[in-house]
């Protein structure tokens, strides 16, 4: 398997989440929760659970660890399930006690997000169950929700995906409208050359003249953008004939119904923007029991 050029996310900063989960809840409580003030006291504490209503693999508790932080009294949190976990429904993933107003503060936040990046991970953990089998990488794309994109990848790790680009600081990608833009595509890439000698470079490609002119500039990495897994087969064998090491990756209209046939086909990645901007959220509720 070629060298992956990419930065993954492993681990997630406690204070960018502290951070983001405070906004989101802001969305929600921009001042304060009217009904919640109506009927309970600062005083008044309850317990609840979190339990998600179908199968799924479970991507969240980096992000839950650092509710506790966003309350103001002390709170006690139990989370049961780990990350990349496959857990059956009707399982409870945390439990918490504190301060009612609190947690009826969070609820629908820490749900929807939840529900979000569950699905995701649920998701990637189809892909990548078929793909391992081939030895070939599930890697997502810069196609995340805006604001979202480290928790979505993150939720593409814990379901056993790759990341690609974090964004477009990181690595070099020469696509289509690189090409239009510069001329052609040896221009692109010498362009690339003399700016950047030393970086990882990329191009996707869309046919075999396109394939061919790359190889010839020696780029480190091919996208076969849009190719019959048959045309995949053929370019993979032929660019390996040229340089043996290349990482090859496939994109464009892979579904689950196709990934096998792109898998045999002796790439080192596929990358599916379904992974995120197409994932369906699971189902979670939080229940309160005490």
């Amino acid at each position: 398997m070629a060298f992956l050029p990419y930065r993954q996310i492993e681990n997630l900063d406690p204070e960018f989440v502290q951070q983001k989960l405070a906004y989101f809840i802001s969305e929600d409580v921009p001042d304060t929760d009217k009904t919640s003030e109506i009927f309970f006291s600062t005083t008044k504490k309850s317990k609840a659970f979190l339990e998600n209503e179908e199968e799924i693999v479970f991507a969240g508790k980096q992000i839950l660890e650092q509710i506790p932080s966003l309350c103001p009294e002390p709170i006690m949190l139990k989370i049961h399930c780990n990350d990349g976990e496959k857990i059956p429904s009707n399982t409870k993933i945390f439990e918490i006690t504190g301060q009612t107003k609190f947690l009826l503060k969070i609820e629908r936040t820490i749900i929807n997000l939840l529900q979000r990046l569950c699905g995701i991970a649920t998701t990637t953990r189809k892909y990548v169950e078929i793909a391992n089998k081939y030895n070939v990488r599930i890697l997502d794309t810069r196609k995340t929700t805006p604001g979202l994109r480290i928790f979505e990848k993150y939720a593409v790790r814990c379901g056993g995906g790759w990341n690609h680009r974090l964004n477009l600081s990181e690595g070099i990608l020469i696509k289509d409208n690189h090409i239009f833009a510069s001329g052609s595509l040896s221009k692109a890439i010498e362009m690339a050359r003399a700016i950047y000698p030393l970086e990882f470079v990329e191009v996707e490609v869309e046919n075999y003249s396109q394939l061919l002119e790359a190889l010839l500039l020696n780029v480190d990495g091919i996208l076969l953008d849009n190719f019959s897994s048959q045309d995949v087969r053929e370019a993979v064998a032929f660019a390996r004939s040229k340089k043996p090491d290349i990482f090859i990756e496939a994109s464009g209209g892979i579904t689950l119904n196709n990934l096998e046939e792109y898998a045999k086909t002796g790439v080192d990645a596929i990358s599916i923007g379904a992974l995120t901007h197409s994932a369906k959220s699971v189902k979670m509720h939080l229940e309160f029991f005490e």
